[in-house]
């Protein structure tokens, strides 16, 4: 396919997803807010929204077109699989000068070989143009009217650098390197680790770098709950986007390898989506998770989250609410948004251990 039929395709599926996101999600919560009080008693749970709904025609469509949107994106004949793969050669070749450290032998955890995440066909992983498909993709994840999505890590960076410095900087599950640059550029000082399970999003993230001359970076692929770091290795660890792709159980391990990865005094940053505010938004939220083949939303969001960090021996933990860029998300905006979330803890001090 032509670049133009490609890219007049995936903007046709960004306004749909505009649409989708302002005004369906708009009239579906006035149908609910309107059903709700014909019930004449408050909606506490999930899932006794699901039976309000789910035989509503309205969210049965918006339900459909959030589907179907995602498997279009990636799969459909402008999909972003077919239209890379017509341009393997080239894309390939270009990877060749990536200086990442791959493990080919790496072992994929069994539940991220279980599902295509994101509906991205064969997972993010398992492809060598992997990288370029998830890149592209995650251009038109949110629309935001206006926004750039790229504010998102350039403000959660400069959150976590508004609470001090920070020589050594692990960035877990660093994908292709999105969440990654802006730490190489607001801590210039600092060196960076960055690691993700996927070899071919590595392999973009290193040769990014180097195309934007950051020298004070390192892209690994590895596992992040089971690194070979030495303890106390750096003084943070973030991640983006991460947590909530992971089950329970490997969701504490990442923690607790973050406990013992930072040094006394270190502290921890991690942007993703936990706060949700109604019982209503939970819904929504966890139908999004089961639509775009991301499962552990529903587990991560019900995590006591407190209570593990605290057992691990963390501080000063925060749940923060996070706004994702300059007038988006405050009260008043009709659209649906990820409920974004800045989890912060820190490690104690030599002197409270």
């Amino acid at each position: 396919m032509d670049d133009r039929s490609f890219v007049a395709a995936q903007d046709f599926l960004l306004a749909s997803k505009t649409f989708w996101t302002h005004r369906l999600y708009g009239e579906l919560r006035k149908t609910y807010e309107e059903a709700a009080a014909r019930a004449g008693a408050p909606l506490e749970t999930p899932a006794e929204i699901a039976a309000l709904l789910e035989g509503d025609t309205l969210y049965r469509y918006f339900a459909w077109l959030e589907r179907h949107l995602q498997r279009f994106k990636y799969a459909g004949r402008y999909g972003l699989v077919p239209y890379h793969d017509e341009r393997r050669a080239e894309l390939s070749a270009v990877l060749r000068d990536s200086n990442a450290e791959l493990a080919p032998e790496l072992e994929m955890p069994a539940y991220y070989r279980r599902v295509d995440i994101h509906q991205h066909p064969g997972g993010v992983w398992s492809d060598q143009l992997d990288g370029y498909v998830y890149e592209r993709g995650a251009r038109s994840t949110t629309p935001l009217m206006g926004a750039s999505h790229a504010d998102l890590h350039h403000r959660f960076t400069d959150l976590v650098a508004s609470r001090g410095v920070a020589d050594t900087i692990l960035d877990m599950g660093c994908g292709f390197g999105k969440s990654t640059h802006p730490f190489c550029q607001g801590f210039p000082k600092a060196q960076v680790e960055a690691i993700d399970l996927s070899g071919p999003c590595v392999a973009l993230g290193a040769h990014d770098a180097r195309a934007k001359g950051e020298s004070n970076v390192r892209f690994r692929q590895m596992n992040a709950y089971d690194t070979d770091y030495d303890g106390g290795s750096f003084d943070l660890v973030t991640s983006t986007m991460v947590i909530h792709e992971l089950p329970p159980t490997e969701i504490e391990r990442l923690f607790a390898e973050a406990a013992r990865l930072l040094a006394p005094g270190g502290r921890m940053a991690h942007l993703d989506f936990y706060a949700i505010d109604s019982p209503f938004a939970r819904f929504i939220h966890y139908g999004h998770g089961r639509r775009n083949n991301e499962p552990f939303m529903q587990p991560w969001a019900e995590m006591d989250l407190h209570g593990c960090l605290a057992e691990l021996g963390f501080t000063n933990i925060e749940v923060i609410p996070f706004q994702e860029a300059e007038g988006v998300g405050q009260r008043g905006d009709s659209a649906w948004r990820f409920p974004w979330t800045v989890i912060y803890a820190e490690k104690q001090p030599v002197d409270m251990l």
